[in-house]
């Protein structure tokens, strides 16, 4: 939760009536609360699709306002096997004195537990069945263990629709006085992708700096960098500009400070409008993949788009 703006925790869903999209999911798990026999619960999905969210919702549903049987803990931060073994078997091991026959532990972002962390915690899932239950959270559940994969009841979240997004940020606007501007509102749900969190996030930034939000606003908020503008760059280098290319995506991500990854997705983006074959394509796409990777194992941000801007100049050849 220490990611989320105000507004992400301001218009947070407090029921399960209250939360967007998951209808496939939600109405399951809230048979579960209905009758206060719940099995342990892995929540998996992309980031900003409500998995946070829901556990929060069984929390509220079950404890309503009084949270003394409800433990939160983001695994990311507390990725030991230490964590495991004192805090969450501390917490496990003792009874709810309240209606709720068992107390609850979420373990938000638990992909990020280590091997021995997940081990430690299959044993207390199994020891402590009768008094609590674990609600475990994860953006990649190849990275959680099969045994606790099979201990638990697994619900998979999609990123949000348009339909649900659009009804989100209409609430959220017309409780702020916010006026989008024509354009605006599509424009954030397709930067948003699915993810509310990034969605409320930006729709906050953009309202710190006027009431009336335009493109101009949001486009200067999110740094994002125009299609167009990423095309014509392109362009320059497959055509042999290598040069000028690398220098005016440079002073783009220098002047809207944007890292490279983020550039990255943006060119991936872009390939799809160049005029050049199917082929070419594949290995310009094949590319951003493999800069991608690299980036994310701690590569230079500017040496990678180089070399990424230099494949394509090398495209024709």
């Amino acid at each position: 939760m220490h990611e989320n703006s105000i507004w992400v925790e301001k218009y947070r869903p407090k029921t399960f009536d209250e939360i967007k999209g998951q209808r496939h999911i939600i109405p399951r798990i809230k048979a579960f609360v209905e009758k206060k026999n719940m099995p342990h619960l892995l929540l998996c999905g992309p980031p900003g699709s409500g998995k946070s969210t829901s556990a929060f919702v069984i929390a509220n549903e079950l404890y309503g306002k009084n949270k003394e049987d409800f433990l939160d803990l983001n695994a990311s931060d507390s990725r030991g096997i230490d964590v495991i073994r004192m805090q969450v078997k501390d917490f496990a091991r003792t009874k709810s004195i309240k209606d709720v026959p068992f107390k609850i532990i979420h373990l938000d972002e638990s992909d990020a537990l280590t091997k021995e962390a997940q081990q430690a915690l299959r044993r207390t899932m199994e020891n402590y069945s009768r008094t609590c239950r674990f609600i475990l959270s994860a953006n990649f559940p190849s990275k959680i263990i099969d045994p606790i994969k099979s201990r638990c009841s697994i619900f998979r979240f999609k990123p949000l629709d348009k339909e649900s997004l659009y009804e989100y940020i209409d609430y959220i606007t017309s409780n702020e006085g916010l006026i989008l501007k024509d354009g605006v509102k599509s424009r954030l749900v397709e930067m948003g992708e699915g993810d509310v969190r990034q969605t409320v996030n930006l729709l906050q930034s953009c309202s710190s700096v006027s009431k009336e939000i335009d493109l101009e606003i949001l486009k200067e908020v999110s740094g994002i960098i125009e299609n167009i503008d990423i095309k014509e760059i392109l362009e320059l280098a497959i055509g042999g500009g290598f040069l000028n290319a690398k220098k005016r995506l440079l002073d783009i991500m220098l002047e809207n400070g944007l890292s490279g990854i983020d550039t990255v997705k943006q060119i991936q983006k872009s390939i799809y409008e160049l005029n050049i074959s199917d082929d070419e394509k594949l290995k310009l796409i094949e590319k951003c993949g493999e800069i991608e990777y690299r980036l994310v194992e701690g590569a230079n941000d500017f040496i990678q788009i180089e070399a990424l801007l230099a494949g394509f100049g090398l495209v024709k050849k």
